[in-house]
């Protein structure tokens, strides 16, 4: 396989994996987030470390190791990006699996199960038609001020949903046109999506115009853009005059 293909394979596979886990109906609640968690990151960082033994590995569920510092191609993962999400039975959470190449998100596949869905960097598809009026994903439960002022001064209607991948690949597939989050994230939470939304013509950015720089010694990644180009100077515009 294709990095592109690995990637693509164990988003779609974990997804299975979490759906059986879930559907069994046995565990609920914290109880079956953790164990989707467990489950989906088992296989995701056995198979990589099989399949790609060379490489780096970054997840949000294993310890941390300096050893991916010094390598130049590391894989990021998020077995279960939208726990809450995944534990209520909802559908906007998501599987990540990306692999960044001297810091870049170059390869990225994001699974959507509860949809049926795997977005990859490696197939995009031209963007559907923009709404006439924008559309800007925001937090279900927090929406970031910032995203929230943003909306107020360009007129955006404000769509909540879960998982950082869920909202990112919800501007990839025309359901809305800006993705803008403050506040706190990680590495894992978006090399997936940034990966693919780059691949299918997308503004990726910090929210202050400087890339997005993946494997550092320190993985707290707290805001990016991710948006239609047309919108991207002006969103960062008026971010940047935020106070």
């Amino acid at each position: 396989m294709t990095d592109a293909e690995l990637a693509a394979h164990l988003a779609h596979i974990a997804g299975r994996l979490l759906l059986e886990v879930r559907d069994s109906g046995l565990i609920s609640g914290k109880v079956l987030g953790d164990a989707g968690d467990k489950t989906a990151n088992q296989f995701l960082c056995h198979v990589l470390r099989q399949q790609r033994p060379e490489d780096g590995l970054l997840s949000e569920e294993e310890k941390d190791s300096a050893e991916r510092l010094a390598k130049s191609r590391v894989w990021i993962v998020d077995p279960v990006d939208g726990t809450r999400e995944y534990g209520e039975g909802r559908t906007d959470w998501a599987v990540h699996v990306a692999l960044a190449i001297d810091g870049k998100p170059e390869i990225g596949a994001v699974g959507l199960p509860g949809l049926g869905v795997v977005l990859r960097s490696d197939q995009p598809a031209p963007l559907p038609a923009a709404a006439t009026t924008p559309r800007m994903v925001v937090s279900r439960t927090r929406p970031a001020k910032e995203a929230v002022a943003v909306a107020e001064l360009i007129g955006a209607e404000l769509v909540p949903m879960g998982s950082a991948g869920a909202k990112a690949m919800a501007v990839v597939r025309g359901e809305a046109e800006i993705y803008l989050h403050t506040g706190g994230q990680y590495e894992w939470d978006s090399c997936a999506p940034a990966a693919v939304a780059a691949a299918y013509g997308l503004h990726i950015s910090r929210v202050d115009g400087s890339p997005l720089i993946y494997n550092q010694q320190d993985v707290y990644m707290p805001d990016l853009l991710i948006c239609r180009p047309e919108w991207a100077d002006r969103v960062l515009q008026i971010v940047s005059q935020l106070d």
